[in-house]
């Protein structure tokens, strides 16, 4: 008799170790629930994409308002059904293009945006009532989320009916990019302005979409990434009750962003765990009984961390195969990162490939014939069980630890992200983490076969003229007024969203609104730690 050949370990970035093979022992007797049943482990939908396709929302903008729509056109006529809008980094930390913190930085890298003027040109000729839109907007977000309600309003739309998310995110923001502008505490009450405005007055759009997505690509592992975005969503929901909200009324307009890249299998089933474990905080931790407050909706797909410079062509295989990850898990919305955004903002050229990439995967591939393919494997449904429970324990330390707002507040969240990102950077280096094109199959090139994005000075003065124009035009009366009642409105401490839509509605810029908060609520200085 042969004896059994002994492999060596295969464990995952999480630290989940995969056995060579499982079997029915692997699983408990009871089989899995249906989709679209409690607790949502194989799908929030019965019919998932059998009815309903994943949305397809590649992540635009650059430069002027002008150019992003272009941008934005070009897409939907190429196939895409939603948008999802960068902003320039000046927009995101609530800067004017004028501001000297902004010289050039002005629609480098998303739409530069200073007034409602820039949102109406950018969404010219837009159906806001065919395409959805993610406004990916933090530190400004109630700035730039009324620049969008106020602009959709104003073409006739009606605020009930509006549709679509805002990333506003801001604890992870502090985790993991730092475009931040306030304090942690007043920064979680913005948010949470938001989802009172929104439940009240926008009932389906998305005031919030937690990031898990940035988490990771700082360094977090794939159950960390889950466990602080499930941590960050509950630390709202419970900002929001303690208003007096009912969590039905709000819970619904929770989404989720998370990234997809490095190991398939374990991308599927930190989502699958997840979904299941969003499903029990809700109903048994909050008392949620309407099954959307239970359902965690997201947009998952490739992540820009899993891209390398070397061998840039890989990255078209790899976002493909992102791509498959994210069906199999079962999320509703993608957005690949394309070949070139280890380089620059993607093309027109590698965008397109991106949404094509998505497209054949609808419509060749198979994805969408059956509900959760892989519901039921041995492998998959165990290696899920074992993912929950990790992301339990990961739960259960950042509450012992006084939550996750004070973890975030004292710096132990991105201690514990960085030591993570050290860790990576290590494990890349010497090989132990294989990496095709970079420790595995290196070749030397003679040059970069992607072609750069041109940043043009000359649009960034156009957009500061543009500034300067509209700061002539409007009525500058009614900006000092609609101004002062915001500051007025932060000092009591009441929600400003209301006195926010009466400002961009007179043309007040990002930087004086925001100026007007950071006046109230202070700015933000980051905890050192060592």
């Amino acid at each position: 008799m042969s004896q059994k050949k002994t492999l060596p370990p295969v464990v995952w970035e999480s630290g989940l170790v995969v056995k060579p093979v499982y079997t029915a022992a692997d699983r408990p007797a009871a089989p899995p629930e249906e989709p679209g049943a409690y607790p949502y482990t194989r799908g929030i939908l019965p019919t998932m994409y059998r009815e309903r396709p994943w949305t397809m929302r590649q992540y635009a903008g650059f430069g002027t308002a002008a150019e992003t729509r272009e941008r934005f056109r070009y897409l939907i006529d190429h196939g895409q059904t939603g948008l999802n809008v960068a902003f320039d980094l000046p927009t995101q930390c609530g800067l004017d293009s004028d501001d000297p913190m902004a010289e050039g930085e002005v629609g480098r890298v998303g739409m530069a945006v200073d007034t409602l003027a820039d949102m109406e040109e950018a969404f010219l000729g837009i159906p806001h009532d065919e395409i959805s839109v993610s406004l990916t907007i933090k530190g400004s977000a109630v700035a730039i989320m009324a620049m969008f309600f106020a602009m959709a309003r104003k073409r006739g739309y009606p605020l009930a009916d509006l549709r679509g998310t805002a990333q506003n995110d801001i604890l992870k923001e502090f985790v993991g990019r730092g475009t931040w502008i306030f304090p942690v505490e007043p920064s979680v009450k913005l948010v949470v302005d938001t989802m009172e405005f929104c439940a009240r007055n926008v009932p389906r759009y998305s005031p919030v979409s937690v990031c898990g997505y940035h988490i990771r690509e700082s360094g977090a592992t794939p159950a960390q990434e889950v466990a602080y975005g499930l941590a960050i969503a509950s630390a709202y929901v419970e900002r929001a009750l303690a208003r007096g909200l009912p969590v039905d009324d709000f819970a619904s307009g929770i989404s989720f962003n998370f990234d997809v890249h490095g190991n398939l299998w374990e991308q599927v089933v930190k989502l699958r765990a997840g979904r299941r474990k969003w499903a029990k905080i809700m109903r048994e931790r909050f008392g949620a009984q309407n099954p959307r407050s239970l359902q965690l909706r997201m947009i998952a797909g490739g992540g820009g961390g899993g891209l390398t410079i070397e061998q840039p062509e890989n990255n078209i295989v790899r976002g493909a195969y992102y791509a498959l990850a994210s069906a199999l898990a079962g999320t509703q919305t993608m957005a690949l990162c394309c070949y070139d955004e280890a380089y620059t903002i993607p093309s027109e050229h590698s965008a397109r490939l991106a949404l094509r990439t998505m497209q054949i995967l609808m419509h060749e591939v198979g994805a969408c014939d059956t509900v959760d393919p892989l519901g039921g494997s041995y492998f998959v449904e165990s290696a899920t069980d074992e993912m929950e429970a990790l992301i339990d324990r990961i739960l259960a330390g950042v509450e012992a630890e006084g939550g996750i707002v004070q973890a975030i507040a004292e710096g132990r969240i991105q201690a514990e992200v960085n030591l993570q990102a050290y860790e990576l950077e290590k494990k890349l280096r010497s090989g132990e983490t294989p990496k095709v094109g970079v420790n595995r199959f290196v070749e030397q090139e003679a040059e970069r076969p992607v072609e750069l994005h041109p940043y043009r000075e000359e649009e960034a003065s156009k957009q500061v003229a543009r500034l300067a124009q509209k700061r002539r035009e409007r009525d500058g009366a009614a900006v000092e007024r609609t101004l002062a009642a915001l500051r007025a409105v932060a000092t009591r401490g009441d929600n400003v969203m209301p006195a926010v839509m009466d400002a961009v509605e007179a043309y007040a810029t990002i930087g004086e609104i925001c100026g007007e908060l950071r006046a109230v609520f202070g700015a933000y200085r980051e905890p050192i730690r060592f």
